[in-house]
């Protein structure tokens, strides 16, 4: 029998039916781990152990700085609370409910080295979306930053029996205060569940992605090795939400692994980017393509010169956009794609091989291709579905969504790709994104770049709208414009205009209609499917 560290074995009981799990590959020598693994001590433990604990880790505004010991020693004394009050058993599902803290990564570490799952939940998460995560994941223990502790308690009062404690003034203070720093991390499995992660919810109700303590490594080993190539030196910060696959990865996993640090903010607007890499000397930003465009605007009133390396990701990084921060900051955006299903980004390429308006190559030790219907590879600028196999996949909690997402061990994140003799992969859509209109097949994004590229354009959403009469669709535009500019039919003639002038004219939205904002995740992610059913 394979070995597990977990007693309570709810998340392995429902992995995918084999038929339906991911062909994983490990191609790379870095990606051979130990059957008995726990990520929490690699990432942590293991730089104390080796005599770089007083190394600075975790950084927050207006807060003394947190070393690698002083991370473990907090990680250790919520491991001994959940343990020890709570009754956390391995393999129990703890919920996570905090802004972007050092005591929520504090929680993170002590849940996994508990040999917990942990279930990060957004911060903005209200009762009612609490309570489907509680009994999706069937939660019964959870820690939650006091400042929202309200929609928890209301969550917990509908589902019942949930053990929680607070931090930040509450009860988990106390009762870490009474604890040992020193906690020998469970001995889990490599295979053994490490994290359930919800789905970010663009096109509808959420999905919970399982990822092993492996998983957590084997990103560490891919993206963040081989093409993010942080050092020891560097100081991480960005937008992203913990809860958010992105963000842990970008925010916490990546930084760990390489023995540098991360400073972790509650707010990370646009500007309280600028100001974190200028104020703090941040070398590495996290965040999503819009926050670049707005970053442009502004970022000639800070100092960024300790800035090297920018990461996008989350939706298509327009051409405009990428072109615009080179010429501001002199450092080329990666671009990449990630999703929750495969923990991180599979497909980006290094600083020095990135082409701007291509979403890169394979990351080293994954391998994409694009497919056509018939599950195949199709012939180099063709276009059809990323199709994707790696050290990580697509693991539903019984979800028969499953397959949907993994076929013959492809994982088809649903993307709309070709793919160039060079192995370069242009984006082409989402592939419920794809619009056909008067027989011609329309990508939104593509219409969505060329309007994007006009200087009255804040924001754009291209969809299709039915056209019952002529049984076919039309290309629509939802766009926010720049302050000041009038939203009226002259302008909307003249951003159609000026998109004919960029792509095709039969690719022009036939119908724009302004707005005031589009509609986005708490993630960033723009919600295409909202506008669909406007």
């Amino acid at each position: 029998m394979k070995y597990t560290g977990h007693v309570d074995t709810f998340a392995e009981d429902r992995l995918p039916e084999p038929h339906l799990m991911p062909e994983l590959r490990f191609a790379l020598p870095e990606l051979s781990y130990p059957e008995r693994l726990n990520a929490a001590s690699y990432l942590l433990d293991r730089h104390v152990a080796s005599g770089n604990g007083g190394r600075r880790c975790v950084l927050a505004p207006g807060a003394a700085a947190w070393t690698y010991a002083e991370l473990q020693a907090a990680a250790n004394r919520i491991a001994r609370v959940l343990v020890d009050d709570l009754g956390v058993e391995p393999g129990n599902r703890v919920l996570l409910r905090a802004p972007n803290t050092p005591m929520l990564a504090a929680c993170w570490f002590g849940a996994l080295k508990a040999g917990a799952v942990a279930v990060t939940t957004m911060p903005l998460y209200r009762a009612t979306e609490l309570r489907h995560i509680m009994e999706r994941a069937q939660v019964k223990h959870a820690l939650c930053d006091v400042r929202l502790r309200d929609d928890l308690d209301a969550a917990c009062a509908q589902f019942g029996g949930v053990r929680t404690a607070c931090f930040g003034g509450d009860e988990l203070d106390a009762l870490m205060r009474g604890k040992s720093d020193a906690f020998d991390a469970v001995e889990t499995a490599a295979e053994d569940v490490a994290l359930i992660a919800f789905t970010s919810g663009t096109t509808g109700e959420p999905k919970a992605a399982m990822h092993y303590h492996r998983d957590i490594l084997a990103t560490c080993d891919s993206y963040g090795r081989h093409v993010l190539r942080l050092r020891d030196d560097d100081l991480v910060c960005g937008s992203p939400p913990l809860a958010f696959t992105f963000g842990l990865g970008g925010l916490l996993l990546f930084p760990l692994a390489a023995g540098a640090a991360t400073l972790l903010l509650e707010k990370a607007g646009p500007e309280h980017l600028l100001e974190a890499i200028g104020g703090h000397g941040a070398t590495t930003v996290f965040t999503a393509p819009i926050a670049y465009r707005t970053m442009c605007a502004s970022a000639d009133r800070h100092d960024l010169r300790t800035l090297r390396t920018c990461v996008s990701a989350g939706e298509t990084l327009p051409k405009a956009v990428w072109e615009g921060w080179r010429e501001k900051t002199g450092v080329p955006i990666l671009d990449g794609i990630g999703s929750t299903e495969m923990l991180h980004i599979f497909v980006g390429s290094p600083k020095e091989e990135v082409r701007a308006g291509s979403t890169g190559r394979a990351v080293a030790g994954y391998v994409a291709e694009v497919h056509g219907d018939d599950g195949k590879p199709v012939a180099p600028g063709t276009i059809g579905r990323l199709a994707v196999k790696g050290p990580t996949g697509c693991k539903y909690l019984q979800d028969e969504r499953q397959a949907l997402y993994v076929a013959n061990g492809w994982n088809y994140p649903g993307d709309a790709y070709r793919m160039d003799d060079d192995g370069y992969f242009w984006y082409v859509a989402r592939t419920d994104d794809m619009i056909v209109s008067a027989g011609y097949n329309v990508s939104g994004p593509e219409v969505e770049q060329a309007l994007i590229a006009h200087a009255d354009v804040r924001e754009v959403a291209v969809v299709g709208k039915r056209d019952p009469e002529k049984e076919t669709h039309i290309v629509k535009a939802f766009v926010v414009l720049a302050d000041g500019c009038a939203s009226d039919s002259a302008k909307a003639d003249e951003l159609r205009e000026f998109c004919k002038s960029v792509i095709a004219p039969f690719k022009a939205p036939r119908e724009i209609e302004f707005v005031h904002e589009l509609p986005r995740t708490q993630t960033g992610k723009l919600q295409r499917y909202k506008l669909r059913e406007r």
